[in-house]
C-alpha cells in the first residue's frame, strides 16, 4: 500500500452526539439489501445530509461497511483505484494487494484489466458488505466514470455499493431500474419533513421555535437540512425569530450564499479570522492551527466549533483531527482570497509547510510549498527528504512530488538530478534515469555559484554516484563491460576511507560476477555489501541485501547456508524493528522448506511473507510473489492456474542489476511441454533465438535446458540428440568448473531424461550422480516436479547408500505404493476400499471438502475415516520387523500402519495436517 495515503479519508465518518434519525429512509436501504439489489443512489444538492444518512444507516446495520470520502484529486483513475482497494481492505485484508503492486509498476497496465482482477478477488469473498462511494460529484473523469460504470456491471452478488453524489453519475440507471437492481434516494425524500424539522430545530440546534415558525421554516427551505442548520445558526441571538424566518425566502438562487456569509459573519472576529486561515487545510489539529494563526487557542476554538454545528467534521474517535465540510470551506477558501492578498495567503500555506517538515510529513510539506509558489523550499524539502526516503524503498512516492517542479527548478540543482536519475534507476525506467544523470553532470559543469546545494555530502560524491547509477542501469541491460568500466570509475572518485560507498559500488559488480557463473566471487562482494551497510547502521539496506546473498547461494545449490543467511537477517531486523522489510527473507524460507520437502515449515514462512508483502515497497516484490506461486501451483499440478501466475510475474516484472537466470517464458514454455502443447513451447523457441550451435553460457543455461526439454518431447532424430548431448555436456563442464552444485544437478537431471528412452545404463548413472550431490543440501522437490518421466526412472533405480533418498522421492510420486519396491506384510485389520479410496484421495493432496465431494459422504466421515479411525486402526496393526524396515529405507513410526505412512510421505504435511 502506498505509504501516502490519507488514512482519513477511508474512515466511516463518526455519527454526532445529536442526531434526527432517519427511519423512514435507513428502512428504504435495508430493503434494497435484502432484495439483493446491487446499487444504493444517493443523489440531492448540497446540504441534502446524504453523508450523514448513510453514515447512521450502516451504524444501525449488521452489515459490514468499507467507506471512500471522494475528492477533485480522486478523477485519477489509478488513485481512486488505490483508494478503493485501500476502502477495501479495512474490510478484507490484503485484498487487491497486486492489483496495488501493479499501479505502481514503471509498465503501464490497463485499469480496466486491473478492476477486472479486483473483481475477480472480490467474488472469492463469504461475507456481505457495503462499500460507500461518498461525494462521488467530485470526480470528473470520464475514465473514472467507465471503470465505475464496468465496476456495477460485474459486482459480486455478496458487495452492494452505495453512491452519494450531487448530480446523477453516467451510469446505466434505466437498465439498472428496469432490473430492479436500483435503490434510489431522491431530495424529495430527503427533504426533513415538519415533526423532523421540529426536532432538529428544537432539540439539536437549542431553538424554541413555535409550530408555526417550525412549519414556515420547512415550507421556506422545503426541507433542505442544510437550509434549516444555516438558518438555525443565523437565527441564535436574534430577538424575533419570527420576523426572520418571514423574510427569509427559500427560492432565492444565492441563498446558500448569503446563509453563509450571515453565519460566518455572526461569528466573533477572532473565530472568523482562524476559519478563514485554517481553511487552507485539507485537514487540521490544534498544534497546526495554532502554528498557523501564531496562537496557542486552537483545541479551544476547534472544540468551539464542533459544538456550534459550525461544519467541522472530526476525522478520528479521539476528536484531534478534523476537516470543514467541502462547501464551508469553498466559502472560507473564496473569502480568504478576497480579504488577503496572494502574498498573505502565501506566507499562510509557508507556515503550515513549516509544521509539517517540523512534525516529519515531508509530502504536505512539500505540497503547501508548492500552493505558496515557493518552489525552491519545495525543491529544498524534496532534496532533503529523498536519503530517508530511498533508504526504506519509497523512492517512487518521491518522484511523485518532484515531477511538480519546474525544470528552472531542478536544472541548478545537481545533487536534486543525480536523486531523480538514482530513483529511476530504482524504478527500472533506464531511459529517464539516464536522462536525469546527464542533466545532474550538465549542471556540475556551471560555475558554483549558480548551483543550489543542499545536501552538501551527497554533493561531494556526486560523480562517483552518477557513475553508479550509470553502472547500475547497465547491468539492468547485461551490458556487462560497461559495468565494469563505470564502477571502476566509481571507486577511483570514492575516497577510500568511504567503506560503504566502496562496497556499495562493488555490490554492483557482485551482481556482474552473478550472471557470469562466477558466484564465490559474487557472494563475497555481496557480503561486503551487506557488512558495510550494517556498519554504518543502514539496517533497511543490509537486510534487503541479504536476500541477495541468499539467491546467490541458493544459484550454488548451498540450500542450507542460504536458510541461515535468511535467519540472521531475520534476527537482524527483528532486533532493529525492521520486520517490514523481511517479505522476501520469509518467501526464500518458505521456498526452501518447499524444496526440502518439508512443508509444515514452508507453509508458515509463506503466509508470513505474504502478510509482511502487504507493507513492503521494495519494487520486485510482486514479481518474487508470482514466480513463487506459480511455482508452487506447478508442483501441486495446477498447470494452468502457474501459467496465470507467470503472466501476473510477467506484468510485474521490473529490471534490476539481479541477473534474470530463468526468465518467465521459459518457465512458460516448459509447462507448455508438460500440457503437452508443444507447439507453444517451440513457438517460445523459436523467439528465444538460441540455437545449439552457439557457445552456451550460464546466462543463458535455463533457457538451453529448456530448449533441450522441447528436443526430447519432439523426439528428435539421432543428430540432433547427439548434437543436445554435447551441449549438455559442455553447460555441465561450466557448471563442474564454477563450482555451481544446482547448475550440476539441473544438467544430471535432463541428462537422464534424455537418455531414459535410449540408453537405461546411462540415464540410471545420470541419475545418480543428480542424488549423490542433491542429498547433502536436501534437494527433493527437483526431482518430484519432474513427475512420471522420473518416476520410471526411479522405479529402476537401486543403490544402497541412495536407495532411501531415492524412495522418499518415488513415494512423493506415486499415488499408490508400487508393489516392485516394498513388500507389505498382510494386516491383520486389512484396510476396506473405502479406506483405501480415502488414502488416495489424500496422497493426491485433496482437501476434506474436496474428498468430499468425491466419495459423497460427510465432512465429519472424511475426518474420521481419513485420519482418526485409521489410527485407531494402525494401533492394533503389527509392526514391521528391523530387516524389513531397512528394506525400506524408511524409519517408520510404530503406530501408523505401514501402508498408510507410506502413502502419508507423498502428502505436504500442511495438506495432511489440515486433512486430519
Amino acid at each position: 500500500m502506498p505509504s501516502l495515503l490519507i488514512k482519513t479519508k477511508t474512515n466511516i465518518p463518526a455519527l454526532k452526539r445529536d442526531l434526527v434519525l432517519r427511519k423512514r429512509i435507513n428502512e428504504a436501504l435495508s430493503e434494497g439489501i435484502r432484495a439483493g439489489r446491487k446499487l444504493t443512489l444517493i443523489s440531492a444538492p448540497a446540504g441534502f445530509g446524504k453523508t450523514t444518512l448513510v453514515s447512521e444507516w450502516i451504524a444501525s446495520g449488521e452489515i459490514s461497511a468499507a467507506w471512500i470520502s471522494l475528492d477533485e484529486n480522486d478523477s485519477d483513475p489509478a488513485r481512486f483505484l488505490t483508494y478503493l482497494i485501500a476502502a477495501l481492505q479495512t474490510l478484507i485484508t490484503g485484498i487487491g494487494d497486486g492489483v496495488l503492486a501493479a499501479l505502481q509498476s514503471p509498465q503501464p497496465i490497463s485499469t480496466k484489466e486491473l478492476l477486472t482482477a479486483l473483481l475477480n478477488e472480490l467474488s472469492s469473498t463469504e461475507d456481505d458488505f457495503i462499500l460507500v462511494l461518498d461525494d462521488y460529484h467530485a470526480i470528473d473523469s470520464n475514465a473514472v466514470g467507465e471503470l465505475l460504470t464496468f465496476f456495477v456491471e460485474n459486482i459480486p452478488p455478496q458487495m452492494h455499493l452505495v453512491i452519494t453524489t450531487r448530480e446523477d453519475p453516467a451510469l446505466p440507471l434505466a437498465r439498472l431500474r428496469a432490473r430492479n437492481q436500483l435503490t434510489e434516494v431522491r431530495a424529495a425524500e430527503l427533504r426533513f419533513s415538519e415533526s423532523e424539522a421540529a426536532e432538529f430545530l428544537n432539540q439539536v440546534m437549542g431553538l424554541h421555535l413555535s409550530t408555526e415558525d417550525i412549519a414556515a421554516l420547512e415550507t421556506r427551505t422545503e426541507g433542505w437540512v442544510a437550509g434549516l442548520q444555516l438558518a438555525a445558526l443565523s437565527m441564535q441571538g436574534k430577538a424575533d425569530a419570527s420576523e426572520f424566518i418571514r423574510s427569509f425566502s427559500g427560492v432565492n438562487q444565492f441563498v446558500l450564499d448569503y446563509l453563509l456569509e450571515e453565519v460566518l459573519q455572526r461569528q466573533p472576529e477572532h473565530v472568523q479570522g482562524f476559519l478563514l486561515r485554517t481553511s487552507i487545510l485539507n485537514r487540521l489539529n490544534s498544534s497546526l492551527c495554532d502554528a498557523l494563526n501564531e496562537s496557542t487557542s486552537a483545541q479551544e476554538t476547534l472544540e468551539q466549533l464542533e459544538r456550534g454545528n459550525l461544519f467541522v467534521i472530526s476525522l478520528d474517535d479521539e476528536r484531534s483531527w478534523y476537516r470543514y465540510h467541502h462547501l464551508f470551506r469553498d466559502l472560507l477558501r473564496q473569502r480568504l482570497s478576497q480579504k488577503h492578498s496572494k502574498e498573505e495567503v502565501a506566507s499562510m500555506h509557508i507556515r503550515a509547510s513549516e509544521w509539517f517538515e517540523q512534525n516529519g510529513e515531508a509530502g504536505e510539506a512539500f505540497q503547501h510549498a508548492m500552493s505558496a509558489a515557493d518552489v525552491d523550499r519545495a525543491a529544498r524539502l524534496a532534496e532533503t527528504a529523498w536519503l530517508a526516503m530511498d533508504e526504506t524503498f519509497q523512492t517512487g512516492t518521491w518522484l511523485g512530488w518532484v515531477k511538480q517542479l519546474p525544470a528552472s527548478v531542478k536544472r541548478v540543482r545537481p545533487v536534486l538530478l543525480t536523486q531523480i536519475g538514482w530513483s529511476y534507476m530504482d524504478a527500472g525506467n533506464v531511459m529517464l534515469s539516464e536522462s536525469s544523470l546527464r542533466d545532474a553532470e550538465a549542471s556540475l559543469k556551471r560555475p558554483l555559484a549558480e548551483m543550489v546545494i543542499i545536501e552538501k555530502e551527497q554533493f561531494r560524491t556526486l560523480p562517483a554516484r552518477v557513475a553508479f547509477a550509470r553502472a547500475y542501469n547497465a547491468q539492468t541491460q547485461n551490458r556487462f563491460d560497461d559495468v565494469v568500466r563505470y564502477v571502476e570509475t566509481a571507486l577511483d572518485i570514492i575516497p577510500h576511507e568511504d567503506q560503504y560507498m566502496q562496497a556499495q559500488a562493488s555490490s554492483i559488480l557482485s551482481t556482474t560476477y552473478w550472471a557470469s557463473g562466477e558466484l564465490d566471487k559474487s557472494f563475497e562482494l555481496m557480503s561486503n555489501w551487506v557488512n558495510a551497510a550494517q556498519q554504518a547502521g543502514n539496517i533497511a539496506f543490509a537486510v534487503a541485501a541479504s536476500f541477495g546473498k541468499a539467491d546467490i547461494l541458493i544459484t550454488q545449490g548451498r540450500l542450507r547456508d542460504a536458510m541461515q543467511v535468511y535467519q540472521t537477517a531475520l534476527s537482524l531486523a527483528a532486533e532493529h524493528g525492521a520486520e517490514q522489510h523481511t517479505a522476501h527473507h520469509h518467501l526464500g524460507l518458505g521456498l526452501l522448506h518447499h524444496e526440502m520437502g518439508e512443508d509444515e515449515p514452508a507453509a508458515h514462512h509463506l503466509q508470513k511473507a505474504f502478510e509482511l508483502g502487504r507493507q513492503t515497497t521494495i519494487v520486485e516484490w510482486m514479481y518474487r510473489k508470482s514466480l513463487a506461486q506459480a511455482y508452487l501451483k506447478e508442483s501441486e499440478g495446477d498447470l494452468r492456474s502457474a501459467l496465470e501466475l507467470l503472466n501476473d510475474a510477467q506484468r510485474f516484472y521490473v529490471r534490476t542489476p539481479i541477473p534474470n537466470l530463468r526468465p518467465v517464458e521459459a518457465m512458460q514454455a516448459r509447462i507448455h511441454i508438460k500440457q503437452n502443447h508443444l507447439n507453444k513451447a517451440q513457438a517460445w523457441a523459436h523467439q528465444s533465438g538460441l540455437s545449439l550451435q552457439d557457445k552456451p553460457i550460464f546466462l543463458n543455461e535455463f533457457g538451453y535446458l529448456t530448449f533441450a526439454r522441447i528436443m526430447l518431447a519432439e523426439n528428435q532424430n539421432d543428430q540432433h540428440f547427439q548434437t543436445m548431448l554435447q551441449m549438455l555436456e559442455s553447460l555441465l563442464k561450466q557448471a563442474e568448473s564454477q563450482n555451481r552444485l544446482r547448475s550440476r544437478i539441473d544438467i544430471l537431471i535432463t541428462q537422464a531424461l534424455a537418455f531414459s528412452a535410449k540408453d537405461s545404463a546411462k540415464a540410471l548413472a545420470a541419475l545418480e550422480q543428480a542424488l549423490i550431490l542433491a542429498e547433502p543440501e536436501g534437494f527433493f522437490r527437483l526431482f518430484v516436479d519432474e513427475g512420471k518421466p522420473m518416476a520410471e526412472l526411479l522405479s529402476k533405480f537401486k543403490s544402497n547408500k541412495l536407495q532411501q533418498q531415492a524412495n522418499r522421492i518415488l513415494a512423493a510420486l506415486t499415488p499408490s505404493i508400487h508393489p516392485s519396491l516394498f513388500s507389505i506384510q498382510p494386516l491383520i485389520d486389512p484396510l476396506s476400499d473405502r479406506e483405501l479410496e480415502v488414502l488416495r484421495l489424500i496422497a493426491q493432496g485433496l482437501s476434506n471438502q474436496e474428498i468430499t465431494q468425491k466419495l459423497v459422504v460427510a465432512l465429519s466421515t472424511v475426518k474420521g475415516t481419513s485420519c482418526a479411525h485409521l489410527r485407531q486402526t494402525a494401533s492394533q496393526k503389527p509392526h514391521r520387523s528391523r530387516r524389513s524396515r531397512a528394506r525400506t529405507g524408511l524409519a517408520l513410526t510404530p503406530t501408523i500402519p505401514k501402508t498408510i505412512l507410506l502413502v502419508l510421505t507423498a502428502i505436504p504435511p500442511c495438506r495432511y495436517i489440515h486433512a486430519c
